[in-house]
């Protein structure tokens, strides 16, 4: 008896799903590693604020005399160190939205994967359940001839 085997008619469709939830997997991995590069920097340029304005502290407190220009020195890389300090926060504010738009792909992609996924189970069952009837009709009808044969 030639048994015909399961054929699940959007298999391709599965297939190109599958590799966009790859894609996704591998955009989020990377949007991650970039947040956290960018926090890394957040912290080192925080140490050097700190490193900064502990400088200015301990400058300011000298008994001698200071030389304007120097104290113009620090307020400048104390200013320079601020804006850094504020440029690495926004940029992982921005990373944090990339992180969150990955995310939200990956989990739509997931979630189009698995319902081909369902899709070709709940397939695959009805088709073998179909394969089970039929030869359960076959059987039937190999019984019923061979007893009617037995009756002539």
């Amino acid at each position: 008896m030639n048994v015909p085997g399961f054929n699940f008619k959007l298999e391709r469709v599965r297939a190109v799903r599958e590799r966009a939830e790859q894609l996704a997997q591998q955009d989020l991995a990377e949007a991650i590693s970039r947040h956290s590069d960018t926090e890394a920097d957040l912290r080192a340029a925080e140490a050097l604020l700190e490193q900064a304005h502990e400088l200015q502290r301990s400058g300011a407190g000298a008994t001698e005399s200071v030389d304007p220009s120097e104290l113009l020195a620090h307020q400048a890389y104390v200013e320079r160190i601020e804006t850094l300090h504020a440029e690495r926060a926004r940029e992982l504010q921005t990373r944090e939205g990339e992180v969150a738009a990955s995310d939200a792909r990956l989990t739509k992609a997931s979630s189009e994967r698995e319902m081909l996924e369902r899709l070709r189970e709940r397939r695959r069952s009805e088709h073998y359940r179909e394969l089970a009837r039929r030869e359960q009709s076959t059987l039937d009808e190999v019984a019923a001839t061979n007893f009617e044969r037995t009756r002539a």
